[in-house]
């Protein structure tokens, strides 16, 4: 009886430590966010390097993709006046002066009157082609960063099992404070990975959207500027 007592007593002194360095852990946790992040390990670095490149190249591909959309709306307008009244010259202007896609495949297609509407057609997409592979350019990279970041966090909740289970071999104890090291680990790598891989796989589709509003637009200028060379002239 004497000694279920004294086990009791052992135990229980056991789970007032563990208390006790549990509520010393929780005053220690007033930390900013920085010093939270910092106990995610040396992954942090790739994964703060991950979101670094994604954040860059959406803003410059969000940027480039604006320019390159921005059509006046009295643009074909202008082109069609020029056109119809037989004042190529001025339409090519027009369309040389204005630093966008629509009116870079517009110069193409006035460049090319007199011959065939097949040929101009054609001249006219090779130019589109070329404006959506400079959209494109390096958007992709979102894609992949979108793909490979929540596998680094993953890659830290390995490493912070492992830090877990070294902990508590090394000491043999399964204190509140050898379980915690490793939690830290696994949980704030994971957590910033697939933070990073959603910032990243949104700004992908974003960008996406806008490039098909803007070949939208390419298309529907090609096939005015079409239409307004089967027009008759004054």
């Amino acid at each position: 009886m004497n000694l279920f007592f004294l086990q009791t007593l052992l135990d229980s002194s056991k789970i007032r430590d563990s208390l006790a360095r549990a509520a010393q852990i929780t005053a220690q946790s007033k930390e900013n966010l920085w010093d939270i992040l910092l106990k995610g390990g040396p992954l942090m670095i790739p994964l703060a390097l991950l979101l670094v490149i994604a954040i860059f190249f959406f803003i410059e591909r969000l940027m480039a993709i604006n320019k390159a959309s921005k059509v006046d709306e009295n643009f074909m307008n202008i082109i069609r006046d020029h056109i119809v009244s037989g004042n190529v010259t001025a339409a090519r202007s027009v369309a040389k002066n204005t630093n966008n896609a629509v009116a870079r495949i517009i110069d193409k297609g006035i460049q090319r009157i007199g011959k065939p509407i097949e040929s101009i057609e054609r001249s006219m997409e090779n130019v589109a082609k070329l404006e959506l592979y400079k959209l494109e350019k390096n958007v992709s990279v979102l894609s992949v960063i979108g793909y490979i970041a929540p596998l680094f966090g993953f890659l830290g909740t390995i490493a912070g099992m492992f830090q877990l289970f070294y902990n508590i071999a090394s000491t043999g104890e399964y204190s509140i404070s050898n379980i915690a090291g490793g939690i830290y680990v696994k949980m704030i790598s994971s957590a910033s990975g697939l933070i990073i891989g959603i910032i990243a796989y949104v700004g992908y589709r974003y960008l996406n959207s806008q490039i098909d509003k803007t070949t939208n637009k390419m298309e529907a200028a090609s096939g005015e500027f079409i239409d307004i060379l089967q027009e008759p002239t004054h």
